[in-house]
């Protein structure tokens, strides 16, 4: 197997021209880019059960290369048994050089190891360009050792671009080699 160029250098050299052609842009500046890439955990599961949770941040900080922020409950919610300043989820946030180099180890690693995998849906943009992806099984991270972990979790992938629509969205992470399932064709198309 190939070793992955960068998705940077890849963006810069290849992508970045071929979508100002395609798109029609005449600054490259305006060409979409990556922003941020944001990881996403909730804790409250673990919190609820009075287990520690640890071992959850030492695997979001071994994935990402990043330690993560614990975020807390602003208000109480009774119904849901959480009081203010409970903690409630970690997430990391990824710029610059640790970002692409998530992408490219999501793309040519990660997603691969995904069992059963068909790709993902188009439908999970946000109408501004920014896509979120749910990964429902920890362990297919090449940094975690699954005979470790003591409870497998999931985590929520949030992809931030400087697109303006889906389609721009779309096209720019495909591009990059995002797996996406086959769009459906339209029935104009079909006949």
């Amino acid at each position: 197997m190939a070793t992955p160029v960068s998705i940077k250098e890849h963006y810069t050299k290849e992508i970045a021209p071929a979508l100002q052609k395609e798109l029609g842009i005449k600054n490259i500046h305006a060409v979409p880019a990556l922003k941020t890439v944001k990881i996403n955990i909730g804790l409250g599961p673990l919190v609820a059960a009075k287990k520690d949770y640890s071992d959850v941040l030492e695997n979001i900080a071994s994935i990402t290369g990043q330690k993560p922020v614990v975020n807390k409950a602003r208000k109480s919610i009774s119904n849901f048994k959480i009081r203010e300043g409970m903690p409630v989820g970690a997430s990391v946030t990824l710029r610059g050089k640790t970002m692409y180099d998530f992408m490219t180890k999501l793309i040519h690693v990660t997603f691969p190891r995904i069992r059963d995998f068909r790709g993902f849906s188009a439908k999970a943009f946000d109408g501004n360009g920014n896509y979120s992806v749910g990964i429902k099984e920890n362990t297919v991270f090449p940094e975690i050792n699954p005979d470790a972990v003591d409870k497998i979790h999931g985590l929520q992938i949030t992809i931030v671009t400087t697109a303006t629509d889906d389609e721009q969205g779309y096209k720019l992470l495909k591009a990059m080699g995002f797996p996406f399932q086959p769009l459906p064709q339209k029935k104009s198309e079909q006949s």
